[in-house]
């Protein structure tokens, strides 16, 4: 599955953000409840989700409402404390408010960085703290409802309007300069209207929800669409659009340890490779290189999932000394279909059972191997040539598979 956040129409912002996913199938009486539960610890909060028209699009309003004298400002600090006591206390998965102080985190050290001022004396002005927890709680509750954390997430470009606005410090540039440190080294576009369109809060969801970003949707079959309704009026719709989907091609979330070596002989590295191999690690990879001094050397490059990691970050320590291991966490890589078949082929009147690896990608096979060690096997005692073994099975699994496909059989 791959999910793809559109903001490039209208921009993207908390209250959006929610909307889309009650749009997606989120129930809205629960996630009415959350918002209301924890954002009442900062102020008063009442939560709409309604049913909206915006120019021809049907989506979902969601609207934080808040009396004027409700929505004090608080220090970043003060806020992620009573998150973590509110966490403490809730019935609610912890993940979810550990999730939203990272989002916090975002818009604090975006703040932090434009007015020159640390952690701790950043405190939310621009954005009371009632209606921010309410739009960023809500948002990351629908994300886990929606499963969005098992899935691959892909951001479009932003757009982020124009002009200025009234801010606490006068008037400022669209987009604001907190949203513009939030979306450092993203694709962003102005217009295509004369007002604010990305909020610090909704860059920051956006930052984090999503897995990499691209500049035009990739190829999928669209399954579920949801629409956020932002307050705003133009004169076309003004929506947030999430798209959820099956990608063409499955996608699987791996990580990568890599590490220098210029120390261990021959025989170290092949037992570490195998030890890897043993202990989880998906693929074992040794490159010779060129080192610094000009020193042979080899990158050592292992791919992990992520519950294996640690475990095989250990053994590498231990078995290399090495000071430094580089981790690049949760890389996609895309995995075709596969299956494994056994088909007998026949060699001097005897038949030897051969295990195949056939790969498909959109239902069309793409690869048919014989596993190495049947081959292997068979050679050794029949003395026949490993070549001559190899070419027979690629005669047998292909007349096989055409007899197959005229059946309309896999």
């Amino acid at each position: 599955m791959v999910v793809i956040i559109d903001p490039q129409q209208s921009g993207i912002a908390g209250n959006m953000i929610v909307g889309a996913f009650v749009d997606m199938g989120v129930n809205p009486n629960e996630m009415k409840t959350i918002m209301e539960k924890v954002a009442n610890e900062f102020g008063k909060a009442t939560i709409h989700l309604n049913k909206i028209n915006k120019k021809g699009i049907q989506s979902t309003y969601c609207k934080v409402e808040i009396p004027e004298d409700e929505n004090p400002h608080i220090h970043y600090t003060d806020l992620i404390k009573k998150l973590d006591t509110i966490s403490q206390n809730s019935d609610y998965d912890s993940k979810i408010f550990e999730l939203s102080k990272k989002v916090f985190q975002k818009i604090a050290e975006a703040e932090s960085a434009v007015h020159g001022q640390s952690l701790q004396e950043i405190h939310f002005h621009e954005v009371g703290a009632c209606d921010a927890v309410a739009d960023i709680i809500g948002s990351v509750y629908g994300y886990y409802k929606l499963g969005l954390d098992k899935t691959q997430v892909i951001g479009l470009p932003v757009s982020v309007g124009g002009g200025n606005i009234k801010s606490s410090h006068g008037r400022i540039p669209v987009p604001v300069p907190a949203t513009l440190n939030i979306l450092k080294g993203i694709t962003i576009k102005g217009g295509p209207v004369d007002t604010e369109l990305a909020t610090p809060t909704g860059a920051a969801l956006y930052v984090t929800f999503c897995d990499e970003f691209k500049q035009f949707q990739p190829s999928l079959k669209p399954q579920i669409i949801g629409y956020g309704a932002g307050k705003k009026e133009f004169n076309y719709p003004n929506v947030l659009r999430i798209i959820q989907g099956e990608n063409q091609i499955p996608l699987q979330k791996i990580n990568v340890i890599e590490t220098n070596i210029d120390h261990l002989n021959g025989e170290q590295l092949g037992y570490l490779f195998d030890k890897l191999i043993k202990e989880g690690a998906n693929d074992v990879i040794i490159i010779p290189v060129i080192m610094k001094k000009n020193r042979p050397g080899q990158i050592l490059k292992v791919i992990s999932k992520e519950e294996n990691t640690e475990h095989l970050l250990k053994i590498i320590f231990a078995e290399t000394g090495s000071l430094g291991i580089r981790v690049t966490p949760m890389t996609h890589r895309g995995i075709a279909k596969r299956e494994f078949k056994k088909i007998p082929i026949k060699i001097n009147d005897t038949k030897y059972e051969v295990t195949y690896k056939i790969a498909y990608i959109d239902n069309k096979i793409i690869s048919n191997r014989p596993e190495f060690e049947d081959m292997k096997k068979i050679a050794l005692k029949t003395g026949y040539p490993l070549k001559d073994v190899i070419e027979q099975a690629n005669i047998t699994i292909n007349k096989h598979l055409k007899e197959n496909i005229k059946k309309g059989l896999n």
